[in-house]
């Protein structure tokens, strides 16, 4: 168990090998896996109910740290905040596909949605859900974009603000609202 004195050092370990890891050193990213992977398992563990699930999101997470890595922001929180903020959207997508394949044994969409497409490519893909679709199409533009990027590629209200140019809590509560919508609309 961290004490309170060591927790700054080790957060401050942290930031330091993801600003390594943004200069290409793995030895940093083992470094950090070290440190906090048996962490992120019970962290994971506990949000998805099944180790192969969890082990699942952590190795995924870690593939999102390296590839990110540059993007951390120490400015913005701490380094250990962003890699469980990582962990936690990985964990809750592997839920929401694994509610997704339990409910149904028919693909929500004919092709699969990619990080590439934009958020209107993405809404001709789902040709099959169409009450989905029709709900989407009621939303205004701007805010059906938000969701869309938002679930489909895992962005976080901060990148969505970031991207869009909008302030964080414009972007928050678009997003609230724009569910809320379609939680009617589907009923």
């Amino acid at each position: 168990m961290a004490t309170s004195a060591t927790l700054p050092r080790q957060a401050t370990e942290i930031d330091a090998a993801l600003r390594q890891c943004a200069s290409g050193d793995k030895i940093a990213l083992k470094r950090i896996y070290e440190a906090e992977s048996a962490r992120m398992l019970g962290v994971a563990q506990r949000l998805l109910k099944r180790r192969a699930l969890a082990e699942e999101a952590v190795q995924d997470a870690f593939v999102l740290i390296w590839r990110h890595a540059a993007r951390f922001d120490p400015e913005r929180g701490s380094g250990l905040t962003w890699i469980y903020a990582i962990l936690r959207n990985r964990a809750l997508s592997i839920l929401r596909d694994e509610k997704r394949t339990e409910t149904s044994d028919t693909p929500v969409a004919e092709e699969t949605a990619s990080e590439e497409d934009d958020p209107e490519t993405v809404m001709s893909k789902l040709s099959d859900a169409k009450a989905l679709r029709a709900c989407l199409e009621q939303l205004p533009e701007q805010r059906r974009s938000l969701v869309l990027l938002a679930f489909v590629q895992g962005l976080t209200h901060g990148e969505l603000a970031e991207r869009v140019k909008l302030p964080l809590g414009t972007v928050k509560s678009w997003i609230r609202r724009s569910l809320l919508a379609l939680k009617e609309c589907l009923g």
